[in-house]
């Protein structure tokens, strides 16, 4: 990976993908499939949905309608938080094939760590027998901590290639990002830009510093 930064940049996963580092970030909306749609057509690679936001359809629809052939996308989707049971996950991989009119996906992650431990193992468990039958590329997890991820660790089961939590200037979670590292597991940052929130003096002055405006501008 260069300094240069384009929808074309990825990082090699620990699974031996590359995974762009760009992507669209989809949720609640209902204009999913026209965001998608767009993003597509400005050269975005990643899409990134979650069965909780049941928008998986509109993901699809818009994939297919992009005429962008599907080799060229990575589409990440979410284990739901209800959905913490080898049976249950397994099945749910299946569900957000069908839903999205998938034959593969590039990435499942488990969205939250909200169960206990013996249900996040055996959904783990569920996600590495994807992976083995060539339903997923690669797998995750999302808004694990560091006893969580040791969890796995520990268990002596395979790591996850991804990794993905809240991380901008004002949330940094360095001991995540320090054991990630350690472990050669990706960190994916989802709000990377505050939500739009930069009005804080940390943020402010470093712009001031590096000319932010002119970084804006010669970036357009």
């Amino acid at each position: 990976m260069t300094r240069d930064f384009s929808f074309n940049s990825t990082v090699r996963l620990n699974s031996g993908q590359d995974l762009p580092l760009l992507g669209l970030g989809t949720y609640l909306n209902d204009d999913c499939k026209p965001a998608c749609l767009a993003a597509l057509k400005k050269g975005y690679k990643h899409i990134d949905t979650a069965r909780m936001y049941g928008n998986e359809s509109q993901v699809g629809e818009a994939l297919r309608e992009s005429g962008v052939p599907r080799e060229e996308i990575y589409i990440t989707t979410k284990i739901n938080n209800n959905e913490h049971s080898y049976e249950v996950a397994s099945s749910s991989v299946d569900d957000s094939l069908k839903t999205l009119g998938l034959k593969y996906l590039d990435c499942m992650l488990i969205h939250s760590p909200l169960s206990n431990k013996p249900s996040r193992l055996d959904t783990w468990r569920a996600l590495v027998d994807s992976k083995k039958q060539g339903k997923v590329k690669a797998i995750g997890v999302s808004n694990y901590n560091v006893k969580h991820l040791e969890e796995i660790r520990e268990a002596g089961l395979e790591l996850p290639s991804i990794n993905q939590i809240e991380l901008h200037p004002r949330c940094q979670q360095k001991d995540i990002v320090a054991w990630c590292k350690k472990y050669n597991v990706v960190v994916e940052a989802y709000a990377p830009l505050m939500r739009g929130e930069w009005n804080y003096p940390e943020i402010t002055e470093t712009a001031k510093k590096v000319d932010y405006c002119h970084v804006i501008h010669s970036s357009i």
